[in-house]
């Protein structure tokens, strides 16, 4: 047989197998057996055209030599692999091995080119060298010997030299992964930053419950990134303290959190996130196997890392057998023009449909529960309008049990939550009915809510902030201008809702934890029992209250009349209480997100253009609270809030409703 390359044509006889053949001037000689193309992905990859005992190359003659060398140097890498398992390893998974090599080749081989920009032709096979950037084909030259060129831009040189071999990585960590091989899809879960507190307090903690209540996979990854120096059982020993089993049904606890830890593992990524995510990458295609392999990011980082993260996922830890998905932690930038450039960015690397912009107050059942109310309830569509309705009221404050860090000091109230879950609550509050539960049409229907809200001024604003002193046992980090109270009125110029106020108090350091939507509805016109009523008639105004906090309930409030005789009359509730109706344990909000992520259901994540709306309404407040140095009224730890926010109530013609 003979090799034809181009015009170049190298004859081989049947006879000549075994004997050395000269691949490259001034270089070692390599036999190779004329069965070896076959038994080699990379071989079968660079010389696919086998017919009447020639192997056809398709390109220049040009790079011949080239192409040569590394074959060469791709099958000295993969005997010694292969001597070095049948001498250390299980039969077994020395299969397991080729077939994953297979997998990863047949991929990389023949879709790098495409993704990562490379030009490529109808005829032109993908040069071998990729073998020195690519994490799970990389080989290593011998000393003295010239290193192939790189032929992928994109990839560094540091990430292709500072990483380790193929056969090294997989001698040292393929042993502890299961490779899924039945065909169903695999899931990889990675969770960049996974020793901050966030993850272990939450993430976790709520993957696992993910995982035991059967929402996971079995063969689920899930892969803990960051830059401490741990190992495997390191970041398990430190998780496994905050895994807790549903007390509703606790039947296998045990087995099942040994079985979620010991498919936890640990990836020190260091300080180049482009070597640690092409290591991530490869270590998640051990376990993938040949299925489809999805695969989904949280980024718990800060925020001034996260465009290098991200820029660093998408180029080096994506999977092109199925889909990708990003978790992003709030704060979504700064001000209108910071959040433009983070979104701009993402959006150069990433789909809209994958980025998931994750606000866990979002996550509350209340919250879920708004258009369930709204729209499969005659006794309430009717209703949500300006023509019943007299003022919305969305409270959330919190008691001195929240503990205030580093980071809000550089966010405040407003950006930390005013701008995400307070404006999405009226958001889903006040939209019109979308054309189908699809997380589009519900996003497409808050979006042009927020962009109807008028421009806020500052006279519809309080900002205040609670007085603490060592004493108080509170960690205060806050210099004299970050607001940790933040009241205003919004009012939404369309037809459904045009000047009905939507009075929003959200604080810190109160009285009490609440968490509440409260909708008061108009008086009744010529309510013949005003006499029986009183003089105070807004305490006799019908009200739906939608409760997270302190006890998560439905409530509406009537008149009705007190039994006996007489006619008196009494301000009652109606009440659901949730932990009376239902005995089951209520999810925490990050296990609602994240099988939202899994399932693909993005209606409670922030899309760019929800995002930008939202900021187009606090921005300006926000500049004119820099330029001016605004001081936010001081009011008392555990107090009621600033007294400016009951002066604001009264301007709009109402009163707090929790007072």
């Amino acid at each position: 047989m003979s090799v034809s390359y181009s015009s170049f044509s190298a004859p081989f006889s049947e006879s000549s197998v075994g004997k050395p053949f000269p691949a490259c001037p001034n270089s070692r000689t390599l036999s190779v057996p004329s069965a070896a193309i076959s038994r080699y992905p990379v071989a079968r990859n660079n010389f696919p055209a086998v017919a009447d005992g020639r192997l056809v190359l398709h390109g220049s003659a040009g790079n011949f030599c080239r192409r040569i060398c590394g074959l060469k140097l791709c099958i000295l890498e993969s005997l010694n692999l292969r001597h070095q398992n049948r001498r250390c390893r299980p039969t077994s998974e020395f299969n397991s091995f080729k077939n994953q090599h297979k997998d990863q080749s047949a991929d990389h081989f023949g879709t790098n080119s495409s993704n990562e920009g490379q030009a490529s032709g109808g005829t032109s096979a993908i040069d071998l060298s990729n073998d020195s950037t690519d994490e799970t084909t990389r080989t290593t030259s011998p000393p003295g010997q010239s290193s192939l060129p790189n032929l992928h831009p994109d990839v560094s040189t540091e990430v292709a030299t500072s990483m380790e071999s193929p056969s090294s990585l997989l001698q040292a960590h393929s042993s502890k992964f299961s490779v899924q091989s039945d065909g169903a899809p695999s899931l990889c879960i990675a969770v960049i930053g996974a020793t901050g507190e966030l993850a272990r307090k939450k993430i976790f903690p709520a993957l696992f419950a993910l995982y035991y209540s059967g929402f996971l996979p079995e063969n689920v990854g899930i892969f803990g990134y960051s830059r401490k120096d741990l190992t495997d059982e390191g970041l398990r020993s430190i998780i496994a303290a905050t895994l807790t089993c549903r007390v509703d049904h606790q039947s296998n606890c045990g087995d099942k959190m040994h079985a979620f830890l010991n498919r936890t593992y640990y990836l020190n990524g260091g300080y180049d996130n482009k070597v640690g995510m092409a290591k991530l990458n490869a270590w998640m295609e051990m376990i993938e196997g040949e299925s489809v392999a999805n695969r989904i990011f949280y980024l718990s980082v800060p925020h001034e890392a996260l465009l290098d993260v991200s820029s660093s996922l998408a180029d080096h830890a994506q999977t092109r057998k199925g889909w990708n998905r990003i978790i992003i932690e709030k704060p979504f930038g700064f001000d209108a023009l910071s959040s433009h450039q983070l979104t701009r960015s993402l959006l150069s690397k990433f789909e809209e449909k994958q980025i998931y912009r994750i606000d866990h107050l979002l996550g509350r059942n209340i919250i879920e529960n708004l258009t369930v109310l709204r729209f499969s309830n005659l006794v309430f569509e009717p209703l949500w309008s300006r023509k019943y309705i007299r003022n919305v009221q969305i409270i959330l404050s919190e008691d001195l049990g929240m503990q205030i860090g580093r980071y809000f000091d550089g966010y405040g109230i407003i950006r930390d939550i005013v701008h995400s879950h307070i404006l999405q609550t009226i958001a889903l509050l006040a939209m019109e009915p979308p054309i189908s539960l699809d997380g589009e049409d519900i996003r497409n229907e808050k979006v042009k809510v927020l962009r109807s809200i008028r421009k806020l001024e500052l006279s519809n604003v309080i900002l205040g902030q609670f007085k603490a002193s060592s004493e108080d046992h509170v960690d205060v980090y806050l210099n004299n201008l970050t607001p940790t109270f933040f009241a205003a009125a919004l009012y939404i110029d369309n037809a459904r809702w045009d000047g009905v106020p939507f009075l929003i108090k959200a604080g810190m350091g109160l009285i009490q934890h609440r968490v509440e939507i409260r909708i008061q509805f108009h008086n009744v016109p010529g309510n013949v029992y005003r006499e029986r009523i009183g003089h105070n008639i807004d305490l006799a105004t019908n009200e739906l209250i939608l409760r997270d906090a302190p006890d998560e309930a439905i409530l509406v409030k009537v008149n009705n009349k007190i039994p006996g005789l007489g006619l008196q009359l009494d301000a009652s509730e109606l009440n659901l209480l949730y932990k009376d109706k239902y005995n089951v344990e209520v999810p925490d909000s990050y296990e609602h997100l994240l099988l939202d992520v899994i399932d693909g259901d993005n209606h409670l994540f922030m899309r760019s253009d929800e995002l930008a709306a939202a900021w187009n309404i606090l921005t300006p407040i926000l500049h004119e609270m820099d330029k001016n140095n605004i001081a936010p009224e001081l009011y008392e730890l555990g107090g009621r809030g600033p007294v400016g926010a009951y002066y604001l109530c009264a301007k709009h013609g109402v009163r707090w409703a929790d007072e």
